[in-house]
């Protein structure tokens, strides 16, 4: 069964209820499975859905889950910037009007206490706050560095933080410079810049601790419009870089052993329209094992990636991937008629 866009309003209009329904999304009775090998999940639409008229979504785009289960949800509608799920889809408490651009969110751990980075590109500003919404620090853009005379050319997209409380940014619609503070906001070096080889950047959208050696950890950088990710170390040299042909993707997330991105569109150079997104899943050995969403990954003879795309219309413009502690998977979307985020259940 599917249901169009006039039989939608239709129903909200006669107050029927909207599980598994939200703007532009398909409500389905056969849940679809996506992903490859030993990575698959059965992808749940309704999952999350709210009433418009008390949880209004506009971009919904990162999400990170709490010690506790707790989902947060970070997006630029400033009557409730931040939604707080359950693992279920309840929605338990929402804050924040004061983020316009609201588009980054990192979860840090400072002996035992969770804080929250959240970046708003558009006020050139980022925040660290507590769980429910107290700002602790406000950082502007660096103007006592080289690299920065004019706010407007400071627009911070990601915060990655590093076990010491340091913790870098990622300029990703600015200046494509990576910017290292201390965990006191104290500035400590600013590395990359804009261009396109080696450490340079086009599209620095996202920025995350690479965890899975613990006795060396790396940044993970993104190039979005270079369709890979770079690998830095902690002091921002340029080590390595991952190719991801046809994959336009966002921030990195480490889940275990795995890297995990959304790809918000692939294959094309154009925006417009192109609702061609998926998730894909990295083993160790940065080797991409699944797309949910998207075709299988293939490489060829001499161990080449072939370009990525996407193979069912599950997801519009996904824009980041979360994974909860059973497996699950929550993908938050960018530009999809004000979609809450789809579940991605695992198929074991």
């Amino acid at each position: 069964m599917t249901i169009d866009r006039r039989q939608f309003i239709g129903a909200v209009g006669a107050g029927v209820g909207l599980a598994g329904v939200a703007h532009g999304q398909w409500l389905r009775d056969d849940p679809e499975i996506i992903g490859h090998g030993p990575h698959r999940f059965r992808a749940l639409p309704g999952w999350g859905v709210q009433d418009p008229s008390k949880f209004p979504v506009n971009n919904c785009h990162e999400m990170v889950q709490t010690r506790d289960g707790r989902l947060f949800l970070f997006g630029n509608e400033t009557r409730n910037n931040i939604l707080i799920y359950n693992k279920d889809g309840k929605v338990l408490d929402s804050w924040g009007t004061a983020y316009p651009g609201g588009h980054g969110l990192t979860l840090a751990d400072e002996n035992g206490e969770e804080f929250l980075f959240l970046t708003d590109p558009d006020l050139h500003q980022i925040f660290k706050t507590t769980l429910d919404g107290k700002v602790v620090m406000t950082l502007d853009a660096p103007l006592d560095t080289e690299q920065y005379d004019d706010p407007g050319r400071y627009k911070p997209t990601e915060v990655a933080v590093a076990p010491n409380g340091d913790f870098y940014v990622a300029d990703g619609y600015g200046s494509q410079y990576l910017i290292h503070y201390s965990h006191k906001g104290e500035l400590k070096g600013v590395y990359a810049g804009p261009g396109g080889e080696g450490d340079k950047f086009n599209n620095m959208h996202g920025v995350a601790l690479d965890t899975r050696d613990p006795a060396n950890l790396t940044l993970l950088l993104t190039a979005r419009a270079q369709n890979r990710f770079k690998r830095f170390s902690l002091d921002g040299r340029h080590l390595s870089t991952v190719e991801l042909p046809g994959a336009w993707i966002c921030r990195p997330v480490i889940v275990g052993d795995l890297l995990m991105f959304a790809v918000i569109i692939s294959g094309v150079k154009q925006w417009e329209n192109n609702r061609s997104g998926f998730v894909a899943i990295l083993d160790g050995d940065d080797r991409v094992v699944s797309c949910p969403g998207g075709h299988e990954p293939v490489y060829d003879d001499t161990g080449t990636l072939q370009p990525l795309s996407q193979a069912t219309k599950t997801f519009m413009h996904p824009h980041d991937v979360c994974a909860d502690t059973d497996g699950n998977l929550y993908v938050a979307q960018w530009n999809s008629e004000r979609t809450y985020p789809i579940k991605l259940e695992r198929v074991t």
